[in-house]
């Protein structure tokens, strides 16, 4: 399928665009942004189910970040899922039991717990990651790497303005 580009019967006589008409750049990139999306909700479904056939979806997110930043606090960790305390400490619960993760108390403060992965949650977390590179790599080897790192900005600059 090729790319949606706009026509030049879509611009005015100026060049610039009648705002009557969509814009065919943001549609296209909304229809690819949206696959992307379910693709990854997928993919991060079966990259849980990597590191532990019990592991929720959604608690894959906190093992990467706390495998990519350290031993962070449960309040830390919910702000950036966006998730609320009862919903965070469920999750830590769970990722306890499963023996990938270990809480401890906050040193600074005695009423906060700082969560880390184990030894083993580390071990599991770190090898999906490297299959998943592993794949990236393999699918997109026909790519010049510099397209790769372009993606890559690109995808940056998009996550920092969709933070706002």
């Amino acid at each position: 399928m090729g790319a949606d580009v706009h026509k030049d019967e879509d611009r005015g006589d100026d060049g610039s665009h009648d705002d009557a008409l969509p814009d065919q750049e943001y549609l296209s990139l909304e229809r690819e942004l949206t696959f992307l999306f379910r693709r990854a909700r997928a993919n991060q479904g079966e990259m849980a189910r990597e590191v532990h056939p019990d592991l929720e979806s959604a608690a894959y997110g906190l093992l990467v970040r706390l495998e990519e930043y350290g031993r962070q606090r449960a309040t830390e960790l919910a702000a950036y899922i966006g998730v609320g305390k009862a919903t965070m400490s469920r999750q830590l619960r769970a990722l306890e039991e499963l023996g990938l993760i270990a809480r401890e108390p906050d040193p600074a403060d005695g009423r906060a717990w700082l969560v880390d992965l184990t030894d083993e949650g580390r071990r599991r977390v770190t090898h999906v990651r490297e299959a998943r590179r592993g794949r990236y790599f393999t699918q997109l080897s026909h790519w010049d790497r510099r397209e790769v790192a372009e993606l890559a900005r690109l995808l940056r600059q998009l996550n920092g303005v969709m933070e706002k």
